[in-house]
């Protein structure tokens, strides 16, 4: 039988099937709320339930049939024509949620079994919030009509339009992300609802008033599809996104027609179709954008951060005049009243730029205006019109001062009051900042006026901004506005000190001497005479660049000391290793039961402060261990600890990152053996109770009391004292027969030991120098005890030795016979022989008790126990995990709510055709070098595959080779599977939430005697591996108890009474969007299998997926469907089907996957998870405590996004996917700390962040989905959540796992999707109303953490450039040798180097590294690994990174192109071909590092200054590292790279690639020319401005043929402009001579060969002859037929790519074919020069393996035979 369900639907009426009333349900049983259900154990689902039952005597629809059991959603659903299916999803939603509300309320409210109608109230307001701040915002008054007074039926009617909403959100499909067009929707259906309610008669028919829409799918027909098939044909019209954003309307555009009262007009309701809304109208005469148009241009950097650039720019002005000065100091400078009257000139260059803002808006928003429109085009010409005015005004004000002053050397009283007029001038001029600065001081008063809705308001904002419907109100708290101020002008001040004395003054001496230059000798052809004034501009050029872009740097240096303050105040790091959490260990019940056991909620606000100054205080006695709190919890008080630490050991054992010793070691026994202290583990025990006896026997002399103070001072040792006295107490009396006199005998001495200790007197009357010979004997016997054989003989030997020590030997004071007997020491028969004591008393217990025997195992580790333990747990990722989760307790978190009484979440993991679980012929499946997956990583996780090993012996696997032929092959499976980026991996991580809420559901019920039956289960425990212990003991004994034993059986949830399943399902669901899933289990695809596997195991899983029903010639029927593993009925199930109304993919896939599947989300959270992601047990029982900070508040209002810390788990794979670790861990760490605070802006980085759901359900859900401008979609729900005034914070005491791609070519695409991201982000309306509507200071922190980022790597190229092209034009022009003894130009120039060097090294990006890992793990660990990552060449990665940011952010801005780039997320041993590694990199690294290479050859060969060697490497080491690190990175870091043999077949493989002839069916991959036309893909889409610049850029190619040919010794120092003429007739002789032996080639060569060797031949000959003719007659030097070439070669590449741009032009013509075979040329050559030094370090001995060795160097020491891997040479 089938484990799936799979129904077809039935011709359009799917959406509205017949449901039998034992329907499957999801969660909750609302349909039967008499079934037996953990969950209706709860009175308030009944109650909910209940008040949807209501319906009472509300007006039943005329035409559609009422049956008795139908509610308030069928009521709703017949009078509006909703599916059948939404209704009963919605139905389990709404009742789900009033009841975990109603569960949360404090007090409980007196009638239970009733609804609250302050739970529905208060969730009416937020879930319609928005459709309230809409009706005001167009100052509509809201269809919610609710009388003032509380009527009782208000309560229906409140249920009624809560459930309208939803119901409405859940049949909205697509148009879930336009929520201001659902307001719209909602608006009208609710006005129609109280017609209804209010049984309002139709004018028209005169009957009881009816919907304008209903029926079966009427509200999807009718209202929905219209809308969605308009988005539909704007889609349609964007080419996939390839047409320019103007062109056509996005989601956004869509949602902004709903911000203004046209829509009223226009659309109407019913939905007017007519309507030049709709996608029906023709394209002219249809609603163009709304809101903002999107255009393609740099200039979009500073039109929407015009403030932060008019800042730099003035400030630059002023540094410039005041420098210019040559003062000392700058304030000696403004002394003097002709500099103050020269930075008046600020004012004419701001007004100037105020034009040019002005123009750019005009420029790019013109198509907004229209006749509706016709006040925006009227401001837009205002505001430029006032620029000039303001620009022409100051500058006749600041010529009059002037005029004024004339000639005279001092300022007269009429100049003076001419500048007083122009400061007045001035005065007016600052109004609006003054203003704004007032507002920025008092925030409240600013959010008062952009969020009131008052007519007068807008008109007296109206000039400022336009009015829409985002962005008001986005002020923060004062305190925060202070915090994030400090802050920016700490870092503004040192950034403008810095630029004013290191970068602007030292250039202004060089400067006015390269200006006072006369009569340099020109080296070539001067087409203008002030050669100087270009020598000044490219002198200051790099500089200018550092200058616009250092404030990233300082930036950088400012957030790494200010994240960690933040870090050391939030006690990140405390607990950095096992050391340090064995001093914490102790206090570590107590912050446990602290933090993650609930506590009853005091009601008076005088009462909560007093608990949270009490909560402060416990916490520092916690953190600190101050008055040691430890001590009220012993071991009576340990249980619930002890379970919950167990339960998180036996976690780490099912992921085999311990071994079953290791288990033992570390898990917290229960009390038992009458042992009077807390249990603690062994690995904290160790080696205690040795120095203790040890300390005793140096201190024998001392009184107990004095010797009790020092061995109590450590609470281990006094434990492990404690527990080996009781348990040898216990144990000795065990094992002796009751009825022998012995047994007497042993249980007097311990009386008389006893009453000694209580006296106080022990060390008076025993010698402490005999205990190591009595510990000696016990641990010997406890020995014998463990061993399978017990040797009888030996045990009375040791029992009589024992005695012997103790009678004779142990008192100081010997006892006579006679006491002996007195005292029951001894026998009281004369006739027993003393050498037969103990003979035949001792009784050996059950060998088969397992209790028994791990109380045995674990006094002997006490007892013998030596330093060895400190290396417990080996696995360094158990250690991490461990360190962070006790550290984490110590954190500031609030407290734990019982479960019941928890915020109910969702997660929510978007999945589309990615691994599942790795298949058995995957793991099998060898790479080229013969490595498969499974051996590489047996090697990475060496240690955890010897623990997987373990536990399938445990488990019966009897062979290791038998695991592929048995059923263990899937343990096999799911284990490779949870150590790559697997769906599998993800759904273990996040189901620990389930079982993290049912075992805390049952602590919360459990009663003491519940909580003690415990002991049983987790001593059992011990018998896992009954033979093993630290001190060598054999671990190969075989067990009967060993054999079978299962870790499930010893976990807490033997004790569940079965309500805690109830508490988790209603408080947990976990939905995974596998879109392609019906599809999959139609192509009976294995992965369909794999997901059904996952949801058989995981009863809380849901899967939602896309189900296409094809319908023949009448198309296809879409729906979103819930499915999930009925665990009764042993099959698949479905649970909803919801009619779509199209294709699901409009936008972008991920945002559009998610949208549909969170409609079948629960709770008040969602918490958002990619499919590379993980998570811990551990860390999943502190999610109670996070869903908390949503009641507390940071700022002005309580949070919306909770941003969550992440763990990169994938940075022990390679040196490579650890500097992607290394980077990642800064920007989740640090970085995000300071994002949240102090700066108030952290967004939504797809990391694992937990969304306020009906806040965002709402507002456009959890991304944005706009094809291409929101390819970067998780950031766009922060910045949505920004302009709507959320709030987003960020909480380190918990994590999520994270993985990241782990080879450079993954890292290499997904830096060019994130780079191409924020390309389209800097063109989008989200980040201009960002730049515009927050604060200077909040602008500033958004640009700098988002596309600021990227735009300064860009800039950091530039400046490379600059710097470089500069220095080449002022070497071949003269002017670097008329200025060489400049001493002040070379001061200059020193200036920049330094600068050059530090920024593009990337020393900036360190300082954070370092500053995180040393907060975290040490100052000297810090510096440690990163002198290692520098060894392992991690600069060379970083700069190959800056690269490809740098190509792919200016190429989207410039051109488009940005597109989803599946990066892949398996495990990288393989090694890249060269051809595919130069068809990723070609063009965005090769070319660039060649073109580099190319100019630093040419200076060091005409450059004066290159003479010196020392200087030249000085000036350009530099840009020679960023030349080595562009074209040699992806060789470095290329498993086998340097491999001579590779070498060899890449370069066979590369030529077969360049000559394979093209064609349409032809793959990239298999031919150059398809690929070649791909690359040029970019000026498809790209404008006429874009194409102009690109040729504008390709011109400086041509300069190296101007620059050299003056150069050449033919040349002869002539600089007429002949010389450049007659140099291009030579490159078209030299085109002319190729285009000839192409045609020879293509007419001659396959038929008539020797004409075309002829052919060949001629052309030799002449060329030779040529050149020797010129040479002996020309004074053409053999040194210039090398010059020539770097001359010529640009050219010719320059021509190549101008010809691309005018292809369009070309291509029809028989140029074309010379450009083609042209640039195929290129492209050898340009692979053949990349491919030269690998050849040669590949030929070269040695540099294979050093290569595998900083590769792999991190995998090496943790036991990685990489040699063997590399090389296929696997080990049997």
């Amino acid at each position: 039988m089938s484990l799936r369900q799979r129904p077809v639907a039935a011709r359009g009426g799917a959406g509205n099937r017949p449901q039998p009333f034992n329907s499957v349900y999801n969660i909750i049983p609302v349909h039967d709320l008499m079934t037996d259900h953990p969950s209706l154990r709860y009175p308030e689902v009944r109650a909910a339930a209940a008040a949807l039952r209501a319906v009472g005597d509300l007006p039943k629809h005329q035409f559609m049939r009422w049956e008795p059991d139908m509610d308030l959603l069928d009521w709703l659903r017949l009078l509006f024509g909703f599916q059948i299916d939404n209704a009963r999803n919605q139905r389990e939603h709404l009742v789900l949620h009033l009841a975990n509300s109603q569960m949360r309320l404090e007090p409980a409210p007196a009638i239970v079994d009733a609804l609250d109608a302050g739970v529905l109230r208060r969730f009416r307001r937020k879930l319609l919030h928005n459709y309230s701040a809409w009706c005001s915002f167009l100052g509509l008054k809201s269809n919610v009509l609710l009388s003032r007074r509380r009527d009782p039926t208000d309560l229906r009617r409140e249920l009624v339009y809560v459930a309208l909403y939803l119901l409405v959100w859940g049949e909205a499909g697509n148009l879930r992300f336009t929520p201001e067009c659902i307001c719209y929707i909602y608006h009208f259906m609710a006005k129609e609802l109280n017609h209804v309610i209010d049984e309002h008669i139709d004018p028209d028919t005169g009957r009881p008033f009816m919907p304008t829409v209903s029926g079966e799918l009427g509200f999807l027909m009718s209202v929905i599809l219209p809308i969605y098939n308009t988005i539909k044909v704007e889609v349609d019209s964007s080419r996939n996104g390839k047409a320019p954003h103007s062109a056509w309307r996005n989601y956004d555009d869509v949602n902004e027609y709903f911000w203004s009262r046209r829509c009223l007009k226009r659309l109407g309701w019913p939905l007017n179709l007519g309507c030049n809304f709709f996608g029906t109208t023709p394209k002219e005469k249809r609603v163009g954008k709304t809101g903002f148009v999107e255009q393609r241009s740099f200039w979009n950097v500073y039109k929407s951060f015009d403030r932060l650039w008019v800042m730099l720019i003035l400030f630059f002005q002023a540094a410039v005049i005041v420098s210019w000065e040559g003062t000392t100091y700058p304030w000696q400078a403004l002394e003097r009243r002709d500099v103050q009257v020269k930075m008046l000139t600020v004012f004419i260059t701001w007004s100037a730029l105020r034009l040019l803002q002005s123009v750019l808006d005009a420029g790019t928003q013109y198509s907004l205006v229209t006749r509706e429109t016709t006040w925006l085009g009227v401001r837009m010409a205002l505001k430029s019109m006032v620029a000039i005015t303001w620009t022409v005004l100051f500058s006749v004000f600041y010529g009059m001062i002037w005029i004024e002053k004339g000639s005279s050397s001092i300022w007269s009283d009429a100049a003076n009051q001419r500048i007083i007029t122009f400061l007045k001038v001035v005065l007016f001029f600052l109004i609006p900042e003054l203003l704004a600065l007032v507002l920025f001081v008092v925030p409240w008063l600013r959010n008062a006026i952009e969020e009131s809705d008052w007519s007068i308001i807008y008109l007296l904002t109206w000039w400022f901004h336009t009015r829409i419907f985002v962005g008001r109100g986005v002020r923060q708290s004062l305190i925060d506005n202070v915090k994030y101020t400090v802050f920016w002008v700490a870092v503004l001040a040192s950034k403008f000190s810095f630029s004013y004395f290191v970068q602007i003054k030292p250039l202004v001496a060089p400067t006015k001497a390269l200006l006072t230059l006369r009569d340099i000798p020109s080296k070539w052809h001067e087409f203008f005479s002030n050669t100087n004034r270009v020598a000044v501009v490219l002198l200051w050029l790099p500089v200018v660049l550092v200058y616009f872009m250092d404030l990233q740097i300082w930036y950088s240096i400012f957030s790494a000391f200010y994240g960690a303050i933040i870090g050391l105040f939030s006690h990140l790091g405390e607990i950095r290793n096992v050391t340090q959490l064995r001093l914490r260990f102790q206090f570590f019940a107590s912050a446990m039961k602290f933090n993650l056991m609930p506590e009853e909620k005091l009601l008076s606000p005088q009462a909560t402060l007093l608990k949270k100054l009490r909560d402060a205080m416990h916490r520092l006695k916690l953190r600190y261990g101050l008055g040691q709190p430890f001590k009220r919890i012993e071991s009576s008080q340990v249980t619930r600890f002890a379970l919950i630490w167990n339960e998180i050991m036996i976690t780490f054992r099912e992921e085999d990152i311990i071994s079953d010793l290791e288990l033992k070691l570390l898990i917290l026994p229960p009390n038992c053996w009458n042992i009077r202290v807390i249990r603690w583990p062994c690995s904290l025990l160790c080696n205690e109770l040795l120095l203790a006896v040890s300390q005793a026997k140096e201190l024998e002399n001392e009184s107990d009391s004095s010797l009790w103070l020092k061995i109590r001072k450590n609470e281990y040792r006094r434990c492990a004292v404690i527990e080996s006295y009781d348990s040898v107490k216990y144990l000795f009396p065990m094992v002796l027969k009751p009825e022998k006199e012995e047994y007497s005998i042993v249980t007097n001495i311990f009386k008389v030991i006893d009453n000694y200790i209580l006296m106080g007197k022990l060390t008076e009357a025993f010698k402490m120098s005999r205990l190591p010979q009595i510990h000696a004997k016990v641990s010997e016997f406890v020995q014998l005890l463990i061993q399978p054989e017990r040797d009888m003989n030996k045990a009375v030997n040791l029992l009589q030795a024992l005695y012997e020590l103790f009678v004779r030997e142990f008192p100081k004071v010997k006892k006579t016979i006679t006491q002996l007997h007195q005292d029951g020491l001894a026998r009281q028969s004369s006739t027993t022989d003393e050498g037969l004591l103990f003979e035949n008393a001792i009784k050996f217990p059950d060998a088969g008790d397992a209790v028994f025997s791990e109380q045995l195992r674990r006094l002997h580790t006490i007892l013998t126990s030596r330093d060895s333990m400190h290396n417990v747990p080996l696995n360094l990722e158990a250690r991490r995990r461990i360190a962070f989760f006790t550290n984490s307790l110590f954190m500031n978190m609030p407290r734990a709510p019982y479960v019941e009484k928890m915020m109910a979440f969702s997660v929510l993991t978007p999945y589309y055709d990615e691994e599942v679980l790795y298949s058995k012929e995957s793991l099998r499946k060898e790479n080229e070098d013969g490595i498969t997956t499974l051996f590489y990583l047996q090697k990475i996780y060496e240690d955890e595959w010897k623990n997987f090993m373990e536990r399938m012996r445990r488990e019966g696997l009897k062979d290791e080779d038998d695991i592929w032929s048995t059923e263990k092959v899937r343990d096999l499976r799911l284990w490779v599977s949870n150590r790559g980026q697997t769906l599998s991996r993800t759904v273990r991580g996040m189901m620990y939430y389930y079982r993290a809420l049912k075992m805390l559901a049952f602590l919360d019920s459990a009663s003491e005697m519940d909580v003690r039956q415990e002991p049983e289960h987790i001593v059992s425990l011990g018998s896992i591996n009954e033979n093993s212990s630290l001190n060598g003991l054999s671990s190969n004994g075989p067990s009967s108890l060993q054999t079978n034993l299962r870790l499930a059986d010893s976990s807490v949830s033997t004790l569940f009474k079965g309500h805690e399943y109830g508490s988790a399902l209603m408080k947990f669901s976990y939905v995974v969007a596998c879109q392609m899933y019906g599809r999959q289990k139609a192509d009976k695809n294995p992965r369909a299998d794999e997901i059904l596997y996952l949801m058989q195991q995981n009863e809380a899983l849901r899967v939602a997926y896309v189900d296409e029903v094809s319908l023949g010639r009448e198309g296809t029927e879409y729906y979103s469907v819930l499915v999930k593993y009925d665990q009764q009925l042993q099959r698949e199930v479905e649970i909803y089907r919801i009619r779509l109304p199209g294709p699901l993919k409009l936008g972008e896939g991920k945002p559009e996957n998610q949208n549909h599947a969170i409609i079948f989300t629960r709770g008040d959270a969602v918490q958002t998870i990619d499919m590379n992601q993980d998570n811990y047990f551990e860390e999943a029982l502190k999610m109670r405590n996070l869903l908390e900070e949503f009641n507390a508040n940071y700022g002005v209002s309580r949070p919306t996004i909770l941003g969550v810390r992440e763990n990169i788990f994938t940075g022990s794979v390679s040196s490579l996917a650890w500097f992607m670790s290394a980077q990642e861990t800064i920007f989740v760490t640090l970085g995000q700390r300071v994002l949240a605070n102090p700066l108030k802006v952290r967004m939504h980085y797809g990391h694992p962040d937990v969304f306020d759901r009906f806040w965002f359900l709402g507002r456009g859900g959890v991304s944005k989905a706009s094809r291409v401008i929101n390819i970067s979609e998780d950031i766009f729900a922060g910045f949505n959540c920004t302009l709507r005034c959320g709030n987003v914070t960020h909480h380190e005491y918990i994590q999520v796992g994270k993985g990241r791609d782990v080879g450079l070519n993954q890292i290499s695409m997904f830096e060019a999707k994130i780079a191409s991201g924020n390309g389209e982000q800097v063109l989008s309306r989200d980040v201009y109303r960002l730049g515009h509507r927050l604060d200077f200071f909040r602008m500033l922190s958004v640009f700098y953490t988002t596309i600021g980022f990227y735009f300064n790597s860009m800039v950091i190229v530039l400046m490379v450039y600059a710097f470089l092209w500069g220095r080449l034009y002022m070497a071949l022009s003269g002017i670097e040798g008329a200025a060489s003894d400049n001493a002040t130009n070379n001061k200059a120039l020193g200036a920049v180097l330094n600068q050059q060097f530090a920024i593009q090294v990337g020393i900036f990006t360190a300082l954070p590294m370092i500053v995180e890992n040393s907060l975290e793990h040490g100052f000297l660990p810090a510096v440690w690994d990163y002198l290692t990552m520098q060894l392992q060449l991690a600069s060379l990665f970083y700069t190959f990174s800056l690269g490809t940011r740098t190509h792919f952010f200016g190429r989207t801005i410039l051109h488009g192109g940005a597109k989803y780039r599946a990066t892949g997320r398996g495990f990288v041993v393989s090694h890249k071909s060269f051809s595919e590694n130069y068809r990723l990199y070609a063009r965005s690294h090769f070319v660039k590092g060649i073109e580099l290479g190319i100019i630093l050859i040419v200076y060091a060969a005409h450059s004066p200054l290159a003479k010196n060697t020392f200087v030249y490497i000085a000036m350009t080491i530099s840009s020679w590292f960023l030349v080595v690190s562009w074209i040699m990175s992806p060789f470095v870091f290329n498993p086998s790279g340097f491999d001579w043999l590779k070498t060899v077949y890449d370069y066979e493989d590369f030529m077969n690639w360049i000559w394979y002839p093209g064609g349409p069916f032809k793959k990239a991959e298999y031919s150059w020319e398809t690929w070649w036309y791909e690359e040029q893909d970019h000026l498809k889409t790209t404008g006429i401005w874009g194409k102009l610049l690109e040729i504008i850029l390709d011109l400086r190619f041509f300069f190296f043929q101007y620059g050299i040919v003056y150069q050449l010794g033919i040349a002869g120092g002539n600089t007429s402009i002949a010389v450049y003429l007659l140099s291009w007739i030579v490159m078209v002789v030299i085109v002319a001579i190729y285009i000839t032996i192409a045609y020879a080639q293509d007419k001659y060569a396959t038929k008539e060969h020797i004409y075309y060797r002829s052919v060949q031949l001629l052309v030799i000959i002449v060329t030779v002859l040529v050149v020797f003719l010129l040479l002996e007659f020309a004074h053409l030097k053999f040194v210039d037929l090398l010059s020539s070439l770097l001359a010529f070669v640009p050219t010719g590449w320059g021509m190549i790519l101008i010809a691309q741009v005018l292809r369009p032009f070309l291509q029809t013509t028989k140029v074309w074919e010379t450009v083609v075979s042209l640039a195929r040329l290129y492209d050898l050559l340009f692979g053949i020069i990349v491919m030269a030094p690998m050849a040669i370090l590949s030929w070269l001995p040695g540099f294979q393996s050093m290569q595998t060795r900083i590769l792999f160097n991190e995998a090496f020491s943790r036991g990685l035979q990489i040699s063997r891997i590399v090389s296929g040479k696997k080990s049997v």
